[in-house]
C-alpha cells in the first residue's frame, strides 16, 4: 500500500492524504456523537478499520475484512446491551455502513466462491445491525426505513461486485488475446528474418560447392584459380552467414531490437545485395529509379524491398538454369508516383536434358515447390521455397501492397512482383 501512494504523482498523494484526513474527522465525529468516551474510540477504530479494508492488498484483504467485519458485529452486540443514554441519537455510524457496503462489493468482484461465501453474509449482518446501534425509541423508523434501505444497498453492492468482476475477466481475456496476437507477430517476424537471413547465404555455399562438384565429376580438373574464387566465395557466404545468425541470436535476447538485423532507410543495399549475386557467376542487370537512390523510405519499406530481393534471387540461385539472365527493376509508377514497383525476373533458359528433367522445361521446378498454385496464387509452402515467398507476401500486404510470384506470361523465367504504397515525401507534403 506504501509503495502504491509513493508511486503516484504529487497532486495524487495531496489529494489521498485530504480524503484520508476528511474519512477520519467524519469517524471521530461520529464516535464523540455517542456522548460516551469508550463507545467513541470504539466507533473510529471499527470504522477505521472497515476503511482500511477498502485499500488493503489483494492478498490481505480476505485477513483484514475479516478483523473489520468481526470488530463491527462485536461492536454492534456491545451497544445493545448499554444503557439508552450512552447510544447515539443522530447516526449510528454512517461512514462505517458506506465501508462495509464498498467491503461487500471489493469481495465480490476479487475474491474466489469460497471466500465470497465466509465474508459475505458476517459483512451483510455487520451493516444491519449497524442500525441497531440507535436508541430503542427509533427502532420503528429502522425496521421501516433502515432495513430495506440496508438490503438495497447489500444488493446493489453484490451486483456492482458481479458487474465488475466481469469486467475485469474480459480485460483479462482481451489482455491475454493481445499478449497471444504479440507473441505470435514476433514469431512470424522471427521466422521471416530467419529465412531470410540464413537461406540466402546457405543457398550460396551450397550452389557454389555443387558447381565445383560437378566440374570434378566430368572428368575436368579446375585450376587452381578457380577453386581458389570458388571456395573464397563459400568462405565468405559462410561468414555472411555466421553473421546474420549472431544478429539473430542478438535480437532474440533483447526482443523488439530489429535495428541491428534491418537495412538502413534507403535502397543502397541492394545494389550491395545484386553485386554480391553477380559475383557467384551470375550476372544480374540492376535498374534503380534515379528518383530513389538518395530518398529516404519507413524501415519496413526499405527491409521488404532488400527481403523480395533476397529471396528471388535465393530462388533463382536455386531452381534456375545456370546461364539465366536476372533482371531487377524497382521504380516508381508512371502514373502514381506514390507506388513503389520491384520486380525480379528470370529468362530461366535451361543447357541439359538431365536438368531440364529435374527442374522442368522452364529451367524451375513445378509451381507447387514454389510455393504457388497452377493460378498464381501463394500455397501454404509444403515444399521448399514457399514459406520464402508466403513471407513476403505478409511482408508486402501488411504494408496495404500487393504481391505476385509466378511464371512469366508467354515466355520462359519466373517473376516475382511488388506494388508497395509509399509515404508521402516531405516534398510533396502540403
Amino acid at each position: 500500500m506504501i509503495h502504491a501512494f509513493r508511486s503516484r504523482s504529487r497532486t495524487h498523494q495531496v489529494l489521498l492524504v485530504l480524503a484520508g484526513v476528511l474519512v477520519l474527522a467524519l469517524l471521530v465525529a461520529e464516535g464523540l456523537n455517542t456522548g460516551f468516551a469508550p463507545t467513541a474510540a470504539a466507533t473510529t477504530v471499527t470504522g477505521g478499520l472497515c476503511v482500511v479494508a477498502l485499500f488493503a492488498p489483494p492478498v490481505r484483504f480476505p485477513l483484514v475484512a475479516g478483523c473489520a467485519v468481526a470488530a463491527s458485529l462485536a461492536l454492534s452486540v456491545t451497544e445493545l446491551r448499554l444503557p439508552q443514554t450512552l447510544r447515539p441519537e443522530n447516526t449510528p455510524g454512517m461512514t462505517e455502513l458506506c465501508a462495509l457496503l464498498l467491503m461487500i462489493a471489493r469481495t465480490v468482484r476479487l475474491q474466489p466462491l469460497l471466500r465470497i461465501t465466509a465474508l459475505l453474509p458476517p459483512a451483510s449482518v455487520a451493516a444491519g445491525l449497524l442500525l441497531l446501534r440507535l436508541p430503542e425509541t427509533e427502532f420503528d423508523r429502522v425496521k421501516t426505513y433502515g432495513v430495506p434501505a440496508v438490503l438495497f444497498g447489500v444488493v446493489l453492492m453484490v451486483v456492482l461486485g458481479l458487474y465488475l468482476r466481469l469486467l475485469d475477466t474480459l480485460r483479462d481475456r482481451e489482455r491475454k488475446a493481445a499478449e497471444q496476437d504479440a507473441r505470435q507477430a514476433e514469431r512470424l517476424e522471427q521466422a521471416r528474418e530467419l529465412h531470410d537471413f540464413v537461406a540466402h547465404h546457405v543457398t550460396a555455399i551450397v550452389a557454389q560447392a555443387k558447381a565445383a562438384r560437378y566440374v570434378t565429376s566430368v572428368g575436368q580438373a579446375p585450376a587452381p584459380a578457380d577453386l581458389d574464387q570458388a571456395f573464397a566465395g563459400i568462405e565468405e557466404a559462410g561468414s555472411q552467414a555466421m553473421d546474420s545468425m549472431r544478429s539473430m541470436v542478438s535480437m532474440l535476447r533483447t526482443p523488439g531490437d530489429l535495428a541491428a538485423t534491418r537495412p538502413g532507410g534507403n535502397l543502397t543495399r541492394v545494389g550491395d545485395l545484386v553485386k554480391s549475386f553477380s559475383a557467384a557467376g551470375r550476372p544480374v542487370r540492376l535498374t534503380l529509379d534515379p528518383r530513389l537512390a538518395e530518398r529516404s523510405f519507413p524501415p519496413e519499406i526499405s527491409t521488404t524491398v532488400h527481403r523480395l530481393v533476397q529471396e528471388s534471387l535465393t530462388n533463382i540461385r536455386k531452381y534456375a538454369a545456370p546461364a539465366a539472365h536476372v533482371t531487377v527493376d524497382i521504380r516508381l509508377r508512371a502514373d502514381d508516383p506514390g507506388r513503389l514497383d520491384v520486380s525480379v525476373t528470370d529468362d530461366g533458359q535451361t543447357t541439359g536434358t538431365a536438368h531440364r528433367t529435374r527442374t522442368g522445361t522452364s529451367g524451375h521446378p513445378p509451381a507447387a515447390q514454389r510455393g504457388v498454385d497452377a493460378t498464381g496464387q501463394l500455397t501454404p509452402g509444403q515444399q521448399r521455397g514457399g514459406y520464402g515467398l508466403i513471407g513476403l507476401a505478409e511482408r508486402v500486404e501488411s504494408l496495404g501492397g500487393h504481391f505476385t510470384a509466378g511464371p512469366r506470361p508467354g515466355c520462359n523465367g519466373w517473376e516475382v512482383a511488388a506494388d508497395i504504397p509509399l509515404p508521402p515525401s516531405p516534398a510533396n507534403r502540403p
